[in-house]
């Protein structure tokens, strides 16, 4: 019967920590979501400052008689 009890317990236990683990990894993963797209959004928004700075530039050197090369 105590034979019987403890593998109760121990699947019981069991069970928990995969509960655990399970909302952990699902934590984790929605947060390192989060990052990722934060990351994508600044890596966008920096190929737009990119793109703003060349043409500024180009405009500059045409003002200034320089030409593009």
């Amino acid at each position: 019967m105590a034979d019987v009890d403890s593998k109760k317990l121990e699947s019981k236990n069991v069970q928990d920590l995969t509960l655990v683990v399970n909302k952990l990894l699902t934590d984790m993963q929605g947060k390192f979501q989060v990052m990722s797209d934060q990351i994508i959004g600044r890596i966008d928004e920096m190929g737009t400052r990119l793109d703003e700075l060349e043409r500024n530039v180009g405009e500059l050197m045409q003002q200034s008689g320089i030409e593009d090369s």
